[in-house]
């Protein structure tokens, strides 16, 4: 894997990304909410892709990782514009978008304004909509009033926050309640011991897309995070699978 590169966006953000170039489908990897490319899943996916010479792109969101910028200034629209500015200068041809958790929410964005250089999907216990299922009403009201929300991190020793430009543009970008205007064969991953993210709402998600080439996968001893050894290779068996699909 080549080392870490810098892209600059027009507004001076210098976004962080590796890309192992290759065949294609390119594969982009899009982490969960304050992750960055360096997780387990991410890693995994690269090393396997350049393998076996298929094209791979990792990034950090900005806020994130390697990236510059404040993560209070974080959004799905910001991310989401990071992404596609990425795929347009470094990736050429058609590519399959994988998300993990809030990243499974942003590949729909990504994957609604690629069009036609959408080759496939495939989520990872997906989040979509989390900033209106995923909050009470107590929150809600909070984050609309302009305070940050802080819930505990099961996975650091710092509180996790969401800030009220988040919430406000997450509100804006819900998708499971009409269709999904996404036409590409989708997989979805999700674990039904996941204390974060039900795994109902990866079925909600099979239901709002508009493509018939829909599989939806439970494991059901699986969790959130799904980075266990097994989880993996079910990822990287999805992943091959879709490959050579489309």
């Amino acid at each position: 894997m080549s080392d870490t590169q810098f892209h600059t966006m027009p507004d001076g953000r210098r976004i962080a990304f590796r890309h192992s170039p290759g065949a294609g489908p390119t594969l982009v990897f899009l982490p969960g909410y304050m992750s960055d490319m360096d997780g387990g899943k991410a890693t995994a996916l690269v090393a396997w892709a350049k393998a076996r010479g298929q094209g791979c792109l990792l990034l950090d969101y900005s806020g994130c990782g390697s990236s510059g910028g404040d993560f209070a200034d974080g959004t799905l629209s910001r991310w989401a514009e990071e992404v596609l500015a990425l795929i347009d200068a470094h990736v050429e041809g058609r590519v399959i978008v994988i998300g993990s958790s809030m990243g499974g929410w942003l590949m729909l964005l990504v994957a609604i304004a690629l069009g036609e250089r959408l080759a496939g999907l495939v989520g990872i216990a997906s989040a979509p909509d989390f900033t209106e299922w995923g909050r009470s009403d107590e929150d809600k009201a909070k984050l609309r009033a302009g305070e940050t929300v802080y819930d505990p991190n099961p996975y650091g020793p710092e509180p996790t926050p969401m800030h009220p430009g988040f919430f406000a543009d997450g509100q804006e970008q819900r998708l499971l309640d009409g269709e999904i205007a996404i036409d590409a064969p989708v997989r979805l991953l999700h674990g039904q011991r996941d204390a974060d993210v039900p795994w109902q709402i990866s079925m909600k998600l099979a239901e709002a897309l508009r493509s018939d080439a829909v599989h939806l996968l439970l494991v059901k001893d699986g969790d959130h995070r799904l980075s266990r050894e097994q989880d993996i290779a079910l990822l990287l068996r999805t992943v091959e699978s879709l490959s050579g699909d489309v």
